[in-house]
């Protein structure tokens, strides 16, 4: 049985870490702008074709390629804030979600269009390599995605504890008006915000191409994990977004083991169920 779970767990870390990426520019974007970001999945969707071409048409390693999709996905972020959902919610919540809904059903429409329905892959040198440790054997591709996951997440939380930028961010988080009376513009703290919010899918389209596919619907199914593990973990929290996202992953994994590929995906809306039963802010929400 050992021989079993030992994999299952360690599997699960694994996927729960490149979930913890994609969660962490959700719950970014919710602390901040208070809204909850339909279009996160397309724009990972984007994220990975950007990365599939790069890898198939000028022959750049998704893992080299990290810092350029994270810049380029933080520009359009950026953008699409600056110029399409600010402009269009005109500072009213319901108006900025139902913004975020409409870039959502544009990108997948133009997705369909530029790539039809097939899905797609890349093959690298170290897609089916494998590492030894003790009596496990790890795929080095997901093993190097939890580690740029991981990485990603501590400077970001760096950068947000320690830079006068971060701060200027949490400050608008937590009281807009105050901090336009010290000299912050918020709807600029808006837009940068939304912008690394996005940089983070930018980098886990990256670290998830060599070992998934691609195809326009690709980010639905990311991004419901993705709004699960902000929930359980508590909206806004960065450390929740991380510990749901590893929960997620080894229980995602689990049920798979017990009960099968048809029944172990019911098992991660149990746990978020149970969890909320018992700490309806979630796992590190603030209670009040």
């Amino acid at each position: 049985m050992m021989a079993l779970l030992l994999p299952a767990l360690v599997g699960g870390v694994l996927t729960g870490g490149v979930y913890a990426l994609v969660a962490l520019g959700l719950t970014l974007i919710y602390g901040v702008l208070h809204i909850v970001n339909f279009a996160h999945g397309s724009l990972l969707m984007v994220a990975m074709f950007g990365a599939w071409l790069l890898a198939t048409r000028l022959g750049l390693d998704p893992l080299a390629a990290v810092p350029l999709m994270a810049g380029a996905m933080f520009a359009i972020g950026w953008g699409l804030y600056r110029f399409v959902i600010g402009p269009v919610g005109r500072g009213d919540d319901r108006g900025v979600l139902l913004a975020t809904l409409g870039v959502a059903v544009v990108l997948d429409n133009a997705a369909l269009i530029a790539f039809t329905g097939d899905s797609r892959s890349i093959e690298t040198p170290y897609a089916l390599q494998m590492v030894q440790a003790g009596p496990l054997l790890i795929p080095l591709a997901k093993l190097v995605a939890f580690a740029g996951a991981m990485l990603i997440a501590l400077l970001l939380w760096a950068f947000m504890a320690l830079t006068d930028t971060g701060r200027a961010i949490r400050a608008v988080a937590r009281e807009p008006e105050g901090a336009a009376l010290v000299g912050i513009r918020p709807a600029r703290i808006f837009a940068l915000a939304y912008g690394i919010g996005i940089a983070c899918l930018g980098a886990a389209g990256c670290l998830l191409l060599p070992s998934f596919y691609v195809s326009p619907q690709v980010g639905g199914m990311f991004v419901l994990v993705a709004f699960t593990v902000v929930v359980l973990g508590g909206m806004g929290s960065f450390p929740g977004a991380v510990v749901g996202a590893l929960l997620v992953g080894i229980t995602e994994n689990l049920g798979n083991l017990y009960l099968g590929e048809s029944l172990g995906p019911i098992c991660v809306p149990l746990l978020f169920i149970a969890v909320l039963l018992v700490r309806p802010t979630g796992l590190f929400g603030a209670v009040r």
